[in-house]
């Protein structure tokens, strides 16, 4: 799902971190943030048009969705 994405958001608490799928990507660092410890991608997890966002950063979501 991932690699089918455009950019990738991960959130953790008040840490973010973002991918752009388009250049090179450490796929074994980017695994660790977006799988939980039962080995599913973290939630919550939506995927909106070309863009993956996987697990919960407040600030993260706030930038995607429009601070309203």
């Amino acid at each position: 799902m991932a690699q089918a994405s455009k950019k990738v958001i991960t959130g953790r608490g008040q840490k973010a971190r973002t991918y752009n799928m388009k250049g090179s990507v450490d796929e074994e660092e980017m695994l660790k943030v977006l799988l939980g410890p039962s080995g599913n991608l973290r939630a919550p997890t939506l995927k909106i048009g070309a863009t993956l966002l996987v697990g919960w950063c407040e600030p993260a979501w706030l930038e995607f969705f429009g601070d309203s």
